[in-house]
């Protein structure tokens, strides 16, 4: 029941947003009483900071094993993006911003687990794409990837971003194309080039 709970909750704060979503919106959504919820979670800053943790794992054991298969890095890159899309749910509602307006200790704490994943995954890539040829010798892979966490952050801002001018699916894909053409080599944006006109409907 409780894993059920949470999997309800992470389906409606994506949708509506962390501050939007009620503990009775929750209860309606699974057919229970408002009271059994509460036999599983203190408050709702309890079940928010359990869903967050529940979404983390569910994001990382699938990029995990998207990483596993070893594909071209420039096709790992986008691979991931589509993941993420697919479970953020295009994050319509600006989840991000309402989680760190509302619940600020669960959002620097959420955001120091994703520096570690993301970093690591970008410095792996990266390193990936050189030995191949595809990105350039010279690159720092740790100020790389820290700028791509950051500047993957700041995509999520509304006050730059307005959902209204930008969907979140347009900037992913003109940040993806803009990161990968400041690190390919001729190699590499050959490769691109040709993901980019096989998948231009897809991505």
């Amino acid at each position: 029941m409780k894993q059920d709970i949470l999997k309800t909750a992470v389906d409606l704060f994506l949708t509506y947003g962390f501050k939007s979503v009620t503990m009775d919106d929750i209860a309606n959504a699974q057919g229970i009483s408002k009271k059994t919820i509460y036999q599983y979670f203190e408050n709702k800053t309890v079940l928010v900071e359990e869903a967050v943790m529940l979404l983390f794992q569910i994001i990382s054991t699938g990029i995990e094993e998207i990483r596993t298969q070893e594909k071209n890095p420039i096709e790992e890159i986008y691979e991931i993006k589509q993941f993420l899309m697919k479970n953020l749910k295009d994050e319509k509602s600006s989840p991000q911003y309402q989680l760190e307006k509302y619940y600020p200790k669960i959002f620097h704490n959420i955001k120091e687990k994703q520096m570690c994943v993301m970093e690591d995954c970008v410095e792996c890539n990266i390193e990936r794409g050189k030995k191949m040829g595809l990105f350039r010798e010279d690159l720092n892979s740790d100020f790389i990837s820290k700028i791509y966490f950051n500047c993957m952050m700041a995509l999520k801002d509304k006050s730059l971003f307005p959902l209204e001018h930008f969907s979140m699916r347009m900037l992913m894909n003109n940040y993806l194309e803009y990161h990968l053409r400041g690190i390919c080599t001729s190699k590499g944006l050959e490769h691109l080039n040709n993901y980019l006109q096989i998948n231009q409907n897809n991505n």
